[in-house]
Protein backbone atom coordinates (compact mmCIF):
# COMPACT_ATOMS: atom_id res chain seq x y z
CA UNK A 1 0.00 0.00 0.00
CA UNK A 2 1.24 3.45 -1.04
CA UNK A 3 2.03 5.89 1.77
CA UNK A 4 -0.97 8.10 1.94
CA UNK A 5 -2.03 10.83 4.46
CA UNK A 6 -4.83 12.59 5.42
CA UNK A 7 -4.02 16.33 6.16
CA UNK A 8 -5.80 15.95 9.68
CA UNK A 9 -3.32 17.09 12.02
CA UNK A 10 -2.47 15.30 14.61
CA UNK A 11 -0.45 17.20 16.50
CA UNK A 12 2.19 20.51 16.78
CA UNK A 13 5.68 19.74 17.38
CA UNK A 14 8.49 21.98 17.98
CA UNK A 15 11.64 21.62 16.09
CA UNK A 16 14.73 21.31 19.10
CA UNK A 17 17.76 20.76 16.38
CA UNK A 18 19.28 21.26 13.53
CA UNK A 19 22.33 19.60 12.10
CA UNK A 20 23.37 21.00 8.98
CA UNK A 21 26.47 19.10 9.05
CA UNK A 22 24.91 15.30 9.03
CA UNK A 23 25.93 13.56 5.96
CA UNK A 24 23.62 11.41 4.09
CA UNK A 25 23.70 7.40 4.75
CA UNK A 26 24.06 7.40 1.41
CA UNK A 27 25.69 10.17 0.74
CA UNK A 28 29.35 11.73 0.23
CA UNK A 29 28.72 11.76 -3.56
CA UNK A 30 26.04 13.69 -3.80
CA UNK A 31 27.22 15.93 -1.26
CA UNK A 32 30.24 17.63 -2.69
CA UNK A 33 27.71 19.19 -5.64
CA UNK A 34 26.56 22.26 -3.85
CA UNK A 35 22.66 23.45 -4.21
CA UNK A 36 23.18 26.41 -6.19
CA UNK A 37 18.95 27.06 -6.30
CA UNK A 38 19.12 28.40 -3.23
CA UNK A 39 21.77 28.94 -0.28
CA UNK A 40 20.84 25.22 1.44
CA UNK A 41 22.87 22.53 2.30
CA UNK A 42 22.64 18.97 0.71
CA UNK A 43 21.41 17.51 3.22
CA UNK A 44 20.43 17.86 7.01
CA UNK A 45 19.10 15.94 9.98
CA UNK A 46 16.07 17.76 12.45
CA UNK A 47 15.46 16.59 15.52
CA UNK A 48 11.30 17.33 16.29
CA UNK A 49 9.85 17.16 19.68
CA UNK A 50 6.23 15.40 18.94
CA UNK A 51 4.36 14.30 21.49
CA UNK A 52 1.53 12.26 21.17
CA UNK A 53 2.50 10.86 17.94
CA UNK A 54 5.81 8.46 18.96
CA UNK A 55 3.69 6.54 20.99
CA UNK A 56 2.69 4.07 17.34
CA UNK A 57 6.00 5.37 15.80
CA UNK A 58 8.74 2.80 14.60
CA UNK A 59 12.28 3.70 13.10
CA UNK A 60 11.23 3.62 8.89
CA UNK A 61 8.20 4.51 9.75
CA UNK A 62 6.57 7.85 7.50
CA UNK A 63 5.38 11.55 9.50
CA UNK A 64 4.52 14.18 7.39
CA UNK A 65 6.03 17.48 8.84
CA UNK A 66 3.97 20.59 7.58
CA UNK A 67 3.11 18.64 4.47
CA UNK A 68 6.64 16.67 3.73
CA UNK A 69 6.38 12.94 4.00
CA UNK A 70 9.93 12.23 5.93
CA UNK A 71 11.20 9.10 7.50
CA UNK A 72 11.55 8.65 11.57
CA UNK A 73 15.39 7.61 11.14
CA UNK A 74 15.36 6.57 15.29
CA UNK A 75 13.48 8.10 18.21
CA UNK A 76 13.83 8.52 21.96
CA UNK A 77 10.78 9.64 23.95
CA UNK A 78 9.25 12.21 22.13
CA UNK A 79 12.64 13.54 19.95
CA UNK A 80 12.18 12.04 16.67
CA UNK A 81 15.24 12.45 13.98
CA UNK A 82 14.55 12.45 10.80
CA UNK A 83 16.73 13.55 7.59
CA UNK A 84 15.98 15.81 4.99
CA UNK A 85 17.43 15.91 1.29
CA UNK A 86 18.80 19.25 -0.74
CA UNK A 87 15.91 18.39 -3.16
CA UNK A 88 13.21 18.92 -0.31
CA UNK A 89 15.04 21.63 1.14
CA UNK A 90 14.54 23.50 -2.11
CA UNK A 91 11.24 22.55 -2.84
CA UNK A 92 9.37 22.86 0.42
CA UNK A 93 9.68 25.48 3.27
CA UNK A 94 11.74 23.12 5.23
CA UNK A 95 15.02 25.02 3.59
CA UNK A 96 13.78 27.60 6.07
CA UNK A 97 13.23 25.99 9.09
CA UNK A 98 14.60 27.30 12.68
CA UNK A 99 14.82 25.43 16.05
CA UNK A 100 11.80 26.19 18.28
CA UNK A 101 9.58 26.36 15.00
CA UNK A 102 6.02 24.61 15.07
CA UNK A 103 5.60 22.16 12.83
CA UNK A 104 2.37 20.23 11.82
CA UNK A 105 2.79 16.58 12.51
CA UNK A 106 0.86 13.49 10.91
CA UNK A 107 1.56 9.86 10.48
CA UNK A 108 0.71 8.01 7.72
CA UNK A 109 -2.59 6.43 7.55
CA UNK A 110 -3.54 2.80 8.33
CA UNK A 111 -5.62 0.48 6.02
CA UNK A 112 -8.02 0.50 8.98
CA UNK A 113 -8.88 3.82 9.15
CA UNK A 114 -11.36 6.69 8.29
CA UNK A 115 -9.97 9.12 5.45
CA UNK A 116 -10.77 12.24 7.73
CA UNK A 117 -9.38 15.15 4.84
CA UNK A 118 -8.78 14.18 1.42
CA UNK A 119 -5.91 11.77 -0.18
CA UNK A 120 -2.79 13.92 0.78
CA UNK A 121 0.88 12.19 -0.46
CA UNK A 122 3.30 14.64 1.13
CA UNK A 123 4.86 15.21 -1.83
CA UNK A 124 4.45 19.24 -2.17
CA UNK A 125 3.91 20.55 -5.44
CA UNK A 126 5.16 23.82 -4.39
CA UNK A 127 5.18 26.99 -2.07
CA UNK A 128 2.74 29.72 -1.98
CA UNK A 129 2.85 33.00 1.15
CA UNK A 130 0.21 34.30 3.38
CA UNK A 131 -1.59 37.48 1.13
CA UNK A 132 -3.73 38.08 3.80
CA UNK A 133 -5.86 37.64 6.83
CA UNK A 134 -9.52 38.45 7.21
CA UNK A 135 -10.89 38.26 10.42
CA UNK A 136 -14.92 37.37 10.72
CA UNK A 137 -17.34 36.38 14.10
CA UNK A 138 -16.44 32.60 13.30
CA UNK A 139 -13.83 31.96 10.95
CA UNK A 140 -10.77 33.74 9.61
CA UNK A 141 -10.29 33.60 5.41
CA UNK A 142 -7.16 33.33 4.44
CA UNK A 143 -5.58 34.03 0.92
CA UNK A 144 -2.22 32.36 -0.41
CA UNK A 145 -0.27 33.27 -3.56
CA UNK A 146 -0.50 30.40 -5.98
CA UNK A 147 2.12 29.16 -8.35
CA UNK A 148 1.12 29.96 -11.42
CA UNK A 149 1.89 26.03 -12.56
CA UNK A 150 -0.52 25.14 -10.17
CA UNK A 151 -3.56 26.74 -10.89
CA UNK A 152 -4.99 24.52 -13.02
CA UNK A 153 -5.37 22.53 -10.33
CA UNK A 154 -6.94 24.86 -7.76
CA UNK A 155 -11.07 25.01 -7.82
CA UNK A 156 -13.32 26.40 -5.75
CA UNK A 157 -14.58 24.11 -3.21
CA UNK A 158 -11.89 21.85 -4.60
CA UNK A 159 -9.59 20.16 -1.99
CA UNK A 160 -6.08 21.64 -0.93
CA UNK A 161 -3.33 20.81 1.91
CA UNK A 162 -1.68 23.73 3.21
CA UNK A 163 1.35 22.81 5.41
CA UNK A 164 -0.11 19.13 5.62
CA UNK A 165 -3.47 20.52 6.58
CA UNK A 166 -6.59 19.38 4.26
CA UNK A 167 -8.29 22.22 3.52
CA UNK A 168 -11.24 23.33 1.29
CA UNK A 169 -11.23 26.11 -1.58
CA UNK A 170 -13.51 28.80 -0.82
CA UNK A 171 -12.57 31.24 -3.65
CA UNK A 172 -9.59 31.27 -6.67
CA UNK A 173 -8.57 34.07 -8.80
CA UNK A 174 -9.93 34.71 -12.08
CA UNK A 175 -7.80 32.62 -14.64
CA UNK A 176 -6.43 35.44 -16.42
CA UNK A 177 -5.06 36.57 -13.02
CA UNK A 178 -1.45 37.49 -13.51
CA UNK A 179 -0.55 36.59 -10.06
CA UNK A 180 -2.72 33.15 -8.53
CA UNK A 181 -4.14 32.92 -5.48
CA UNK A 182 -6.41 30.79 -3.39
CA UNK A 183 -8.53 31.40 -0.06
CA UNK A 184 -9.54 28.82 2.26
CA UNK A 185 -11.93 30.00 5.70
CA UNK A 186 -10.24 28.43 8.91
CA UNK A 187 -12.52 27.67 11.80
CA UNK A 188 -10.79 28.43 15.38
CA UNK A 189 -10.16 24.53 15.73
CA UNK A 190 -8.08 24.76 12.84
CA UNK A 191 -6.48 27.68 13.41
CA UNK A 192 -5.86 26.62 17.46
CA UNK A 193 -4.45 22.96 16.37
CA UNK A 194 -2.51 23.77 13.66
CA UNK A 195 0.30 26.43 12.62
CA UNK A 196 -1.92 27.88 10.12
CA UNK A 197 -3.65 30.04 13.26
CA UNK A 198 0.13 31.71 13.85
CA UNK A 199 0.62 32.85 10.33
CA UNK A 200 1.95 36.49 9.65
CA UNK A 201 1.11 37.62 6.55
CA UNK A 202 4.10 36.69 3.89
CA UNK A 203 5.10 33.67 5.69
CA UNK A 204 5.65 30.61 3.03
CA UNK A 205 3.56 27.46 2.94
CA UNK A 206 3.95 24.33 1.91
CA UNK A 207 1.50 23.73 -1.44
CA UNK A 208 -0.01 20.17 -2.41
CA UNK A 209 -2.58 19.96 -4.99
CA UNK A 210 -5.51 17.24 -5.06
CA UNK A 211 -3.80 14.28 -6.78
CA UNK A 212 -7.13 13.28 -8.72
CA UNK A 213 -6.95 16.91 -10.15
CA UNK A 214 -3.84 15.70 -11.69
CA UNK A 215 -4.76 12.12 -12.25
CA UNK A 216 -7.64 13.27 -14.97
CA UNK A 217 -5.26 16.37 -16.55
CA UNK A 218 -2.86 13.62 -16.94
CA UNK A 219 -5.96 10.83 -18.28
CA UNK A 220 -6.92 13.49 -20.55
CA UNK A 221 -4.10 14.19 -22.22
CA UNK A 222 -2.83 10.45 -22.76
CA UNK A 223 -6.87 9.83 -23.97
CA UNK A 224 -6.16 12.84 -26.32
CA UNK A 225 -3.03 11.38 -27.86
CA UNK A 226 -4.29 7.91 -28.21
CA UNK A 227 -7.38 9.38 -30.18
CA UNK A 228 -4.78 11.54 -32.54
CA UNK A 229 -2.90 7.80 -33.30
CA UNK A 230 -5.29 5.91 -34.02
CA UNK A 231 -8.65 7.64 -34.96
CA UNK A 232 -8.33 7.26 -39.45
CA UNK A 233 -9.85 10.71 -39.60
CA UNK A 234 -7.37 12.33 -37.74
CA UNK A 235 -4.45 10.64 -39.58
CA UNK A 236 -5.77 11.86 -43.10
CA UNK A 237 -6.49 15.41 -41.72
CA UNK A 238 -2.01 15.16 -41.12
Amino acid sequence: MAIVFTGIVEALGTVVAIDRGAESPSDQAEASSPNKERNTPDFIRITVDAPGVTDTLSKGDSLAVNGVCLTDAGHEGTAVIMDVMGETLNRTTLGDIRPGDQVNLERAVQPSQRLGGHIVQGHVDGTGRLLSRDPHDKWEVFRFSLPSNLARYVVEKGSIAVSGTSLTVSAVAPPDTADPWFEVSLIPTTMRDTILGSLEVDAPVNIEVDIVAKYIERNANVSGYLHAVTDPAAQQSK
